[in-house]
Order: structure tokens, then sequence, then C-alpha cells
């Protein structure tokens, strides 16, 4: 005769938790290093902003360089947190894979369209 002492945990995911939570951090703050980075070329300008003041921050190659990881940064932290409420909130297996390729195709699309727009200036 068996003892049950209670029902072994059924653990869902793909255990990302730790990993998943730093990205999150990492990531957020390099978007906030950009932004602070941002503001400061912008405060810096005299006068009216055009579309010449706004073209020139982004002319110089160590401003796309930071933009660019700026925006790969974005777009894996938005993976990150859609990836989660959709492993979180949508039960339906066939459902979460659908809008999981959706989202991770709208994503690529976004940072090729930025990466386009940054490259053509």
């Amino acid at each position: 005769m068996s003892i049950n002492y209670g029902s072994k945990r059924v653990v869902t995911g793909a255990h990302y938790g730790l990993r998943d939570w730093l990205a999150q951090r990492v990531t957020g703050l390099l978007m906030a290093l950009f932004t602070v980075a941002l503001l400061a070329q912008v405060l810096l300008i005299k006068g009216p902003i055009g579309y010449e003041q706004w073209a020139g921050i982004f002319a110089q190659q160590w401003m796309k360089f930071i933009t660019v990881g700026t925006l790969v940064a974005l777009a894996y932290h938005a993976w990150v947190g859609m990836r989660e409420i959709f492993m979180d909130y949508v039960q339906p297996v066939g459902l979460r894979l659908v809008l999981q390729i959706f989202v991770l195709v709208w994503l690529v699309g976004c940072l090729g369209w930025g990466l386009q727009v940054l490259w053509r200036l």
C-alpha cells in the first residue's frame, strides 16, 4: 500500500525563467540608454528641429550602430514578452502557434523596415 502525499506538480512551458527575466532587463536597459543618448542629442540642437537636424543625428556611424542594436533589442524584448503572454493566456496550442508565428513574422518585418529606414538616411 502506497501513501499519496500529494499530486505531482505538472510544469508546462519551456522553462525559460531566469533567461527571459534577464533578457527583459538587459534589453530594457539598452532601450533606456538609447533613449537618454537620443534625448541628449536632441536637446543639444539649437533652434527648431527639422528633417536635416533629425537625419544628421542618425547619419553618424556610431548612432547607426547603437540604433541597430536598439532595434534588435526592441524586437527581442517584444518577442519574449508576447511569447510569455501567449504561453500564459492562450490555451489552445494551435492558436498559440499561429499567434506566435504571426508575432515573429511581424517583428522581423518591423526590424527589416527599421533597418531600411535607418540605412537610407
